[in-house]
């Protein structure tokens, strides 16, 4: 397979699977979710400890990020072959 070919295949594949979408999602939510845990925990949930609510904070951007990781591992397997449900086939 030539390089043209492969670049074509993998742009191919990306368009499919909208990782440039997924990739702008998780940036945003990697900026908003963190903020906006750090000041909704202090003012409903910590009573004003802001100790308590960045702690919030770092836990809410690594959910995120975590999840992030796990999609993108997910996106890049290749999908099961299909079992056969034909009973000549399998034997």
């Amino acid at each position: 397979m030539s390089e043209q070919a492969k670049a074509a295949n993998i742009t191919e594949q990306a368009a499919k699977g909208g990782v440039l979408l997924k990739l702008i999602i998780f940036s945003l939510s990697l900026g908003i979710v963190p903020i906006s845990s750090y000041f909704l925990s202090e003012k409903y949930v910590w009573n004003g400890n802001s100790n308590y609510a960045a702690i919030t904070a770092v836990f809410a951007a690594n959910i995120v990020l975590v999840t992030y990781i796990i999609l993108s591992i997910l996106e890049d397997r290749p999908p099961a072959p299909a079992a056969s449900t034909d009973p000549k086939k399998n034997e």
